[in-house]
């Protein structure tokens, strides 16, 4: 990314994006810092900055990649220009031209880094409103919230403005031990419920003087109707989550966040005629009407943040109709003792394809006797650690438990031979972890890969690949880790037949139900064979979709049922989760039918395992020919009549290992067996005769 950002700013390039980005400078400096930042000057003195916004502030926007943008920024604290640079935004690149990016840049040459700024809402006081752009508005909230953050940052280390030594404290705690059972106007009397409510009258008088006003106005006796009437509030607090969904339902909920995770509750009422939500999470998995402000921060929700609230326990209550739970991430930085201020975007169609957005928000603050508020530092210290070191060491714990997860998967690896010697202990060791990996790798640590993650690999390898970019998740990078290692070393089998959250959830079933007699199905080998190419025509089509977009490959990889079953837990809009139902239900009949023919994960691993370094599966002479033993009771088909097994399809059960051993099943191993005790009993005889004192009594 460094390389992307020193060329233009060299030489001729300069002249190119210098006179529009901050007019009155003709000089470019050398690269300062890391990040890097470009001095500019006039007649030799030096009069502002240019930085990348993705070098700062790395928003992730529609597409979950961040848009990247060159800022000017003089040495009074304002922006003196932004040009676009890049960005992989869907929507944007389908049907937004690039000129209306540019006239939304514009909006924010002249304001100053202390200015605070709102994407499509009106000027008001201590705010700044911008434009926004039709059917982007996602897309320019993540861009105007990356050049403000962006800016800011710039402008602190080169001094230009002072730090707030109080912005720098650390973010307040909830008291567990205070709670007051309260009803829902005792809740709104202590002022730890939010409101908002809008009337049509409202929505009309906020497009006047625009190109909405006067379009589907409501007739002035329906102008008092409520549109939306919310509510919301932070459920951390025991007093307003144990009082609003119950005590049980609370400690789930408590029990489901990770450290520094916070949860919100957004209700509205049965009065209202407008959601919340809105469809952009329908299509993209983005909530693109509503998200929450804190100062500098902007808090945009996405599918996978959603948590279903069915039912609210509070008395009390009003008739509430959308109610929902949304977490705020880590990463967000949200402090709760800091002003909690919800934004709703209400639309209007103004033509068959364009529309415009009116912004109405609402603030209110947590009680401060819910909480604990540190003191702010005495001064301000540099701090040089990575933001993804940061990250491990708040998840101290779930490393912990996947790197001991790994490691004795290491050494049952290690030790199969003797393993398969003891089918029982085998048995027990390999459905206990598989559990593990449903249970801790899939729903806790969400660490399902998928193949979109090798296509993004692959990507980035080709454009601006950098560690701590996948750093920044420990569960993916640590998993991916591992498995790139036991691909090289055992091959594919490890990752599908152990660590594949799906691949446990679909074998976890089938054994449930070959224990309750349901009948199975086996395709003939001939055909089972030629399904094998399914799934690499799959992974050679999206690797090609890739190749022109990442964007579009990224969709059709909803072939993996992978986000719906694991990511989102089922709860999607219902395609999504009849698919992956679907598939489950496929797998009671035959085992891991996804597995074997569709996933495209599989087929994408299985290639570089082609250079394995070992083949621990031990095989007789005699396998295939004539024995078919292993061959019929390899529960995925990866034996072939000859008797070898196909690596590229194995995964890694260890059945026909224990089959191996077994003396009593297998042929060669029979034999052996039988010549052993033959020899054993010839030995005793020669024994008897030699000294036929030793005999053993008769009785008598």
């Amino acid at each position: 990314m460094t390389a992307l950002l020193l060329l233009p700013f060299s030489g001729a390039w300069a002249a190119d994006w210098l006179e529009d980005l901050f007019p009155g400078a003709d000089e470019v400096g050398e690269p300062e810092g890391d990040p890097p930042v470009i001095p500019l000057f006039s007649n030799g003195e030096k009069v502002g900055y240019a930085f990348e916004t993705v070098n700062f502030a790395p928003i992730g926007a529609y597409s979950g990649k961040p848009v990247n943008m060159r800022v000017g920024l003089d040495l009074n604290g304002k922006i003196t220009g932004a040009q676009l640079l890049d960005h992989s935004e869907p929507i944007v690149l389908i049907g937004v031209p690039d000129s209306k990016l540019v006239e939304f840049l514009e909006q924010y040459e002249g304001l100053h880094v202390t200015d605070r700024v709102r994407v499509g809402g009106r000027d008001r006081e201590g705010y700044i409103g911008v434009d926004s752009v039709s059917s982007a508005t996602v897309t320019v909230v993540v861009m105007g919230d990356s050049i403000m953050r962006s800016a800011r940052m710039v402008a602190r280390e080169r001094g230009i403005v002072e730090v707030d030594t109080a912005a720098l404290r650390e973010p307040a705690t909830v008291r567990e031990d205070i709670f007051e059972p309260a009803t829902w106007q005792e809740l709104i009397e202590m002022g730890a419920l939010g409101h908002l409510h809008i009337t049509l009258g409202d929505r009309d008088d906020a497009f006047v003087g625009t190109r909405g006003e006067g379009i589907d106005e409501a007739p002035e006796e329906r102008r008092d109707e409520t549109l939306i009437e919310l509510f919301y509030a932070y459920v951390n607090v025991p007093t307003v989550g144990r009082n609003l969904l119950g005590d049980d339902a609370y400690e789930r909920m408590m029990a489901r966040l990770e450290e520094g995770e916070h949860l919100i509750a957004v209700m509205a009422t049965d009065e209202s005629n407008y959601s919340f939500k809105g469809d952009g999470w329908v299509r993209g998995g983005v909530f693109d009407r509503m998200q929450i402000v804190q100062g500098d921060e902007t808090v945009q929700f996405h599918d996978r943040d959603l948590i279903r609230l069915y039912d609210v326990a509070i008395d009390g209550q009003p008739p509430l109709d959308e109610k929902e739970l949304f977490i705020v991430r880590q990463e967000a930085m949200f402090d709760p003792a800091e002003p909690i201020e919800l934004e709703l975007l209400v639309r209007r169609e103004v033509g068959p394809v364009d529309r415009m957005n009116a912004r109405f928000f609402t603030t209110y603050q947590v009680p401060e006797h819910f909480l604990d508020i540190p003191e702010p530092p005495p001064s301000l210290e540099e701090d040089d650690t990575p933001l993804w070191l940061t990250v491990w060491e708040d998840r101290v714990f779930g490393i912990t438990v996947l790197g001991l997860g790994l490691g004795l998967l290491t050494l049952i690896l290690l030790f199969q031979d003797v393993l398969a010697r003891r089918p029982r202990l085998l048995y027990w060791i390999r459905h206990g972890f598989l559990v593990y990996t449903v249970g801790f790798i899939g729903y806790y640590t969400l660490a399902q890969l998928s193949v979109v993650n090798v296509l993004t690999f692959m990507n980035s390898l080709f454009t601006d690949f950098q560690w701590s970019t996948f750093l920044m998740d420990p569960y993916m990078f640590i998993l991916w880790s591992f498995v790139a290692v036991t691909v090289l070393l055992w091959g594919r089998g490890v990752f599908c037949g152990w660590l594949c959250p799906f691949g446990a959830m679909q074998e976890l079933i089938n054994e449930v139900a070959r224990k309750l007699r349901v009948p199975q199905f086996e395709l003939p080998f001939a055909v089972h064979e030629r399904l094998w190419a399914l799934k690499y025509i799959i992974l050679l089509g999206l690797f090609a979709v890739s190749l022109h977009s990442l964007i579009e490959a990224e969709r059709y990889a909803e072939i993996e049922p992978f986000k719906t079953a694991i990511s989102m837990q089922f709860m999607r809009e219902w395609a999504f989760v009849l698919y992956a139902v679907g598939l489950l239900v496929v797998g009671v009949f035959m085992r891991k039918a996804f597995c074997r023919y569709v996933c495209p994960l599989g087929a994408a691993l299985a290639i570089p395992a082609r250079i394995r370094l070992f083949d621990w599966l031990r095989r007789h002479q005699e396998c295939g020919s004539p024995c078919q033993i292993c061959a019929n009771e390899c529960e995925v088909q990866a034996i072939h009549p000859d008797g070898h097994i196909n690596a590229n399809e194995c995964h890694y059960c260890l059945d026909c290992q224990v089959t191996y051993w077994n003396d009593r099943k297998c042929p060669p191993m029979i034999v052996g067996r039988k010549r052993r005790e033959k020899a054993a009993r010839q030995a005793e005889g020669r024994a008897n005769k030699a000294f036929p004192d030793l005999k053993k009594p008769q009785e008598a």
